[in-house]
């Protein structure tokens, strides 16, 4: 890999894939056996930065909100303050490392081959995914799902089904984080061109005669801010991919032309292709929490266990004295210094609102922080929203809309995910680990007025869970969209109604795949890379045949 600014001004390759994230790096890495490659990625290397690699900062990256930080923040029109990569290795730099794969009716409903998609997830596991050493937190969370009928017990696996299992992690044994940058290492390095802080301005069409739009190029800016142009080379088959994300992918696409003839108009961007589908469907998986004070340590922990429930939710949890924040005085996860605020509703989650939560959190016992979150995350799901241009630079955030539980079944989703996490707090198997004066109600009441003291600040266990689910709605960074399939893309990823122009990654996405997304987004880089491989391979001994 190498800066940008070493890169000619002009420079021809068979593939050109636009973001070096979770997606963009097995699909490089797969291309490059056979053909040249150009891997553009706006960030920098994850590779030494220890706020990455190590499970013991977790936190420390998404809290850093400084222009070369590798997590970029946004705030949704929802008023949810959320994160997006910057970095390459993308979104798998900065997640919680749950590591696990998509359902079997999710496969077959996508319509991707099975036997082809359990290769693609192999070759990942090869490199990235690990077993997690099971503590006592976790382990208390996993036999109380069992008690309160999360079953059967599933043990350690990295399939989907329904029950409660173990599932795997991107950290090793030694706490060290193994990104989907790791997956270049399969890459063949005399055919794969990777530069940093290069960002993609505009993809270039060429538009002769009426005729279908055809992408060309590319145009990018280094750090340094000059600009240059990577050409593909010339072959019927030569194509540019966008990975950029559910943000940068649709917001690219628009930016180049292709979106809803409205929106260019009002940016005086000249017209490619009228697609009014790019940039809707968004959606993001709401995540809601409770905070459990634990009387004795636990161990750090991030995502281990999920329970899988029947009703559309998941169950999982994250523990330890600091929730492996970078401070002694961090929630992790759930920190405010991560933007993850839910003790007022998201509209109010304002600058000044964080940092009266920060300075808050910063005066409380060392006590208040020892303990664990349960959270519940639904399936889906089913409200989605939208994505507009903010500004015609690509480096700046779009507005984007999810709509948090605008469809009643998500609340509904939400609401029996609570109750099964009262359950599993009242369990037997839970028990060392809460206070037995601290009822849920109270605990709820707590997490509602977080950052945690011991004591509530006032008494109001009359808050339903639905307006808990409401009114405490976070993250878990699981956001699609944008560009789905079926909609702006056809079944082979290809966007509609111009050539040799594809987009594959997490944008792609109808639904989140699985409990936790990474696994598959990784899996989809190297399933079309070998797809995309074959049907070449195909192609060229036909017309060898035909000569």
């Amino acid at each position: 890999m190498r800066e940008a600014t070493t890169a000619s001004s002009i420079s021809y390759y068979d593939y050109i894939i636009i973001g070096g994230g979770t997606a963009g790096c097995p699909l490089a890495a797969t291309l490059s056996q056979n053909y040249s490659v150009l891997l553009l990625e706006r960030g920098g290397s994850p590779y030494g930065n220890p706020n990455i690699t190590n499970l013991a900062a977790f936190g420390a990256a998404l809290s850093d909100t400084s222009p070369s930080s590798p997590a970029q923040r946004f705030i949704s029109e929802d008023g949810v303050i959320n994160s997006r990569a910057r970095v390459l290795g993308g979104g798998s730099c900065l997640n919680a490392g749950f590591y696990t794969r998509a359902s079997a009716n999710y496969i077959r409903e996508v319509g991707w081959d099975g036997r082809a998609v359990n290769e693609a997830y192999e070759w990942v596991e090869k490199i990235v995914a690990f077993e997690p050493k099971v503590q006592q937190w976790q382990s208390a969370v996993r036999e109380g799902l069992l008690e309160v009928g999360v079953v059967p017990d599933n043990g350690f696996t990295y399939d989907h089904i329904y029950g409660t299992k173990v599932g795997g992690t991107i950290f090793d044994q030694n706490g060290y984080r193994h990104t989907s940058a790791d997956l270049l290492q399969y890459a063949n390095p005399s055919r794969i061109t990777l530069l940093l802080h290069a960002t993609v301005h505009r993809i270039l069409f060429r538009n002769r005669d009426g005729s279908r739009p055809k992408a060309q190029g590319v145009v990018f800016r280094d750090a340094s801010g000059i600009k240059h142009r990577a050409y593909l080379r010339q072959g019927a088959r030569n194509e540019i991919i966008v990975s950029a994300g559910a943000l940068g992918s649709p917001q690219l696409l628009i930016l180049s032309g292709v979106g809803p003839a409205e929106q260019l108009r009002a940016h005086n961007i000249s017209v490619t292709l009228e697609q009014p589908l790019v940039g809707q469907g968004m959606s993001d998986n709401p995540m809601n929490a409770v905070f459990v004070p634990s009387p004795v340590p636990v161990e750090v922990s991030l995502i281990e266990v999920v329970g899988i429930t029947k009703f559309g939710s998941f169950i999982e949890a994250a523990s330890g004295e600091n929730f492996a924040g970078s401070s002694p005085r961090d929630f992790g996860m759930f920190s405010p210094k991560i933007g993850q605020l839910s003790s007022v509703p998201p509209k109010q989650r304002t600058p000044e609102a964080l940092a009266k939560a920060i300075e808050m959190m910063d005066s409380l016992e060392h006590t208040a922080f020892r303990g664990g979150f349960i959270l519940e995350k639904i399936m889906g799901p089913i409200s989605t929203g939208h994505m507009e241009l903010r500004t015609l630079n690509p480096d700046d955030n779009p507005s984007v809309t999810f709509n948090y539980f605008k469809d009643p079944l998500d609340l509904e989703r939400c609401v029996q995910g609570l109750r099964t996490i009262e359950k599993v707090i009242d369990s037997k198997p839970f028990a060392p680990f809460r206070y037995v004066n601290m009822p849920v109600p109270v605990l709820l009441n707590m997490t509602a007025n977080s950052p945690v003291n011991l004591l509530p600040h006032h008494s109001n266990s009359s808050l339903s869970l639905e307006q808990f689910c409401r009114d405490t709605v976070m993250t878990i960074w699981h956001y699609h969209g944008g560009c789905q399939l079926g909609r702006v893309l056809d079944r082979d990823y290809k966007v509609l109604g111009v050539d040799a122009l594809r987009v594959i990654d997490g944008s792609t996405f109808n639904y989140s795949p699985g409990t936790n997304p990474q696994a598959t987004v990784m899996m989809l880089g190297r399933y079309m890379g070998v797809k995309m491989l074959k049907e070449r391979l195909a192609f060229d001994a036909d017309r060898m045949g035909r000569v």
